[in-house]
């Protein structure tokens, strides 16, 4: 995989008062991802070229990829990708990557969502609505042990733009 085709088409960064170590065990750990990843789990093989899965409650297949970087507590680049039948084939491989910096007491996360074909604000609507939501709930419970409730679901415009490619979605 050639990773220099990936542009970044998202990207938030955040301040967390903690420490890298912890930011770290967050989004690596599938017990605590499960506490503000809308109850999902995040299960990172510690190495390169490892497996990458998010389950969703109730344990099924939700998201696959590879570690392609895993610096810890620096950096974590992962394929993220859907499990939803033709989503790859039609839009390519998902490129996430989280880059960890201390800057006095606290923390800046920058998230980066990454794809190396051009993609359209429709499809990429679901994004930039739920990692707002992921990583304020991941501050959240750094910061104040409690996770943020925020009911969401994919954002209907990027339902349409996926059903009218002839990608099918739960």
């Amino acid at each position: 995989m050639k990773l220099d085709r990936f542009k970044p088409l998202t990207v938030y960064t955040i301040y967390i008062a903690s420490t890298p170590e912890k930011v770290w065990e967050a989004l690596t750990s599938a017990e605590f991802s499960k506490q503000y990843f809308f109850g999902n789990t995040v299960e990172v093989e510690p190495r390169l070229g490892g497996a990458f899965i998010v389950r969703t409650p109730d344990g099924a297949l939700h998201i696959s990829g590879e570690v392609l970087a895993y610096e810890p507590p620096r950096k974590l680049s992962v394929t993220f990708n859907v499990n939803w039948a033709e989503l790859i084939e039609k839009l390519g491989p998902t490129l996430v990557t989280y880059e960890i910096e201390q800057l006095g007491d606290a923390v800046r996360l920058t998230m980066s969502e990454g794809h190396d074909r051009p993609l359209g604000d429709d499809i990429l609507e679901g994004g930039r609505q739920g990692w707002p939501a992921i990583l304020s709930s991941l501050k959240s419970v750094l910061e104040t042990g409690k996770p943020l409730v925020v009911k969401m679901g994919p954002p209907q415009r990027m339902l349409d733009a996926l059903k009218a490619m002839g990608i099918k979605t739960p």
